[in-house]
């Protein structure tokens, strides 16, 4: 009998490696071929919450923030490709004609709306926003700074368009990413991705497929000691 596990995942749309780490987490899942299946909820986590409405290039941001060369940029980047390839996960540029500067963009409408899809829609909606956001950071680098790009990937999965748009002027549900913020900070997790499985087990870090599927079995074996099952 398939067991379900919930898992919480707290992620920056910014993030390439929590696209990393779900692609894995998708092999895991697909290696127990039924025997664990998952309840994917994602979390909201900004790396540069003080980022200024018009963003900031890529590797200016980088080079700024972790003090690192061009030259080491790219072999980090170099490497990144390679471990995505493996996950399944495309960071390249897919869009026609020449690629747009890469951009850093501040990501707080971003979460809003993924709280909105979770909650007008669920998870699984919920997951195909997330996905979207990261194709178009990513694979087409859409200025995700502006509102009506926001919207057309909104609506895109499904969700209601002027819905969408209340969200995003939603105080109270600006209120409630904040507050899942910082309880990300109480449980001391200060980087991204970091998964909580059901709502005990700490997995930080993109992990490998292997790891998760003994991580997952392993959740699922003490969940069922301490039912008695």
């Amino acid at each position: 009998m398939t067991q379900t596990l919930t898992i919480d995942i707290y992620s920056d749309v910014m993030c390439p490696w929590c696209a990393i780490g779900y692609g894995q987490l998708t092999k895991a899942l697909d290696a127990l071929n039924g025997e664990i299946a998952a309840q994917v909820r994602w979390r909201p986590f900004e790396l540069n919450p003080d980022m200024p409405a018009e963003g900031e290039g890529q590797e200016e941001h980088l080079q700024r923030k972790y003090g690192r060369s061009a030259e080491e940029g790219a072999k980090v980047r170099g490497h990144m490709k390679a471990i995505a390839e493996s996950a399944g996960v495309s960071l390249a540029y897919e869009g026609e004609g020449e690629a747009p500067p890469a951009m850093m963009w501040n990501t707080r409408d971003c979460h809003k709306l993924l709280g909105f899809a979770l909650e007008e829609a669920g998870p699984q909606v919920q997951t195909q926003l997330k996905l979207a956001l990261f194709e178009a950071h990513f694979n087409h680098r859409k200025p995700l700074n502006q509102r009506e790009v926001l919207l057309d990937i909104a609506a895109g999965v499904g969700l209601h368009r002027e819905a969408a748009k209340a969200a995003l002027d939603d105080e109270a549900l600006e209120a409630r990413v904040i507050a899942e913020e910082r309880q990300a900070w109480d449980m001391n997790i200060s980087g991204v991705p970091a998964m909580i499985i059901n709502g005990k087990f700490l997995v930080p870090g993109a992990q490998g497929p292997e790891t998760y599927v003994n991580v997952l079995r392993r959740v699922v074996e003490k969940s069922n000691a301490a039912a008695g099952g």
